[in-house]
């Protein structure tokens, strides 16, 4: 690291190795969130077929008992202002809020970032694999009689042409669950502040918006848990093998007789070591020990 000296005092400066990390970390990152938009684009399935897949699963949601979607969306509906805010939340909210954690993380906890970084690129990863098996239908695409809230109020992340940053018929899993749990993960895991609940809490009102806001059914989330909880014992079971590959093999040890010489040293002057450079004597006890001569 340089040092630069700023009205007498030494200021540490980062160093060209540390920069150039920087800048691969924020590759990486841009990497990533490209890859989500592009990816999403992929989804093969048509509109038949995902608006196919939508009323199955709204129907394995009844069978299950999961509550309905569209009580939820009376809550917040039954307010102009709160289904305006949770539009915004829905729109705003989801990269920022997942880039301030790793930025966040970067500056503060090192070693932290790295873990997280890897469970988002493998959580993404199988998400994207996931939307692209199963093109699903958002519920307020579906015609199940939940209201489009985007559209009806505003602001939405769909322009008219379709073409934003999300296939409108990939809502399998929700990524916008997904990340955000993992954002309630990482501050939980690494922060011992109080506020770090408040942060945390950003994972069930990601829940609460992207329900009430028809853009996913109860399932989208579940999955969406379910691909992180394996992203993050994937990363674990990295970290277990990269720590033993890492580890120093321990030095071999000499073995030791414990039986007596065969013959007796010959007495040495004070000072003289018998060759090998130990003595053997003998204590009275029933086993011999080896004593280092100084």
């Amino acid at each position: 690291m340089a040092n630069e000296v700023i009205r007498g005092r030494a200021v540490r400066l980062p160093g060209a190795g540390a920069v150039r990390r920087l800048g691969i970390e924020a590759g990486l990152l841009l990497v990533l969130f490209a890859a989500y938009k592009w990816g999403r684009t992929l989804v093969q399935g048509g509109v038949g077929e995902s608006m196919a897949n939508a009323s199955w699963l709204w129907h394995l949601e009844r069978v299950l008992h999961l509550p309905g979607e569209g009580t939820v969306q009376g809550w917040v509906t039954a307010s102009h202002d709160v289904t305006f805010l949770a539009n915004v939340y829905y729109v705003s909210v989801h990269f920022p809020g997942t880039a301030a954690l790793l930025i966040w993380l970067y500056a503060r906890h090192r070693s932290a970032y790295f873990r997280v970084r890897t469970e988002l690129v493998l959580l993404t990863a199988a998400g994207l694999v996931v939307q692209t098996l199963f093109p699903l239908a958002p519920p307020r695409l579906a015609g199940v009689g939940l209201m489009d809230t985007m559209t009806a109020v505003g602001p939405s992340a769909y322009p008219q042409a379709a073409d934003g940053i999300a296939n409108q018929y990939a809502a399998m899993p929700s990524l916008h669950v997904g990340w955000a749990l993992l954002v309630a993960v990482a501050v939980l895991r690494v922060s011992r502040s109080p506020w770090r609940w408040v942060i945390a809490a950003h994972a069930p009102v990601t829940v609460l918006v992207v329900v009430s806001t028809a853009n996913h059914y109860w399932l989208d989330g579940i999955v969406a848990a379910a691909l992180l909880a394996a992203a993050i014992a994937l990363t674990a079971a990295f970290s277990r093998r990269h720590a033993r590959s890492n580890t120093p093999a321990k030095p071999a040890v000499a073995a030791v007789r414990w039986d007596a010489p065969k013959a007796a040293a010959a007495p040495q002057a004070d000072g003289v070591r018998p060759e090998g450079g130990v003595a053997w004597e003998d204590e009275g006890r029933r086993e011999r020990e080896l004593v280092p001569v100084p």
